[in-house]
């Protein structure tokens, strides 16, 4: 099994949950992280660690993150590895409860 971040990252980008993770599965966009299936362990560690709780186990994903497993897969492939904890965004907590964000995910990696 995997986890999978979700939604509520969008235009946050909290990264305390790649502190805290022993594999580096984890890649980033430029204004959304992903988690590598191939290379998640399944640890749980970054789950509590997310202040927007954007991750959840593949088999917790609710209906309205219907197709966030394929976009952390599709997008670990391209994206560069985080290893380091980072300040989220800017617009973080401006973003942090907002809902439908899905549209706002930019496909570009990240380059800074």
């Amino acid at each position: 099994m995997t986890h999978v971040v979700g939604e509520p990252c969008i235009n946050c980008k909290f990264t305390d949950c790649v502190a805290v993770c022993p594999v580096d599965c984890f890649h980033e966009g430029a204004n959304f992280l992903v988690i590598d299936p191939e290379v998640c362990i399944d640890c749980g560690l970054c789950i509590p660690e997310c202040p927007v709780s954007a991750i959840v186990t593949e088999d917790d994903v609710p209906e309205e993150w219907a197709g966030y497993l394929e976009l952390n897969e599709k997008y670990a492939a391209v994206w560069p590895v985080i290893d380091a904890q980072k300040d989220p965004m800017p617009t973080a907590e401006e973003f942090r409860d907002t809902k439908g964000k899905t549209d706002l995910l930019d496909p570009n990696p990240f380059a800074g």
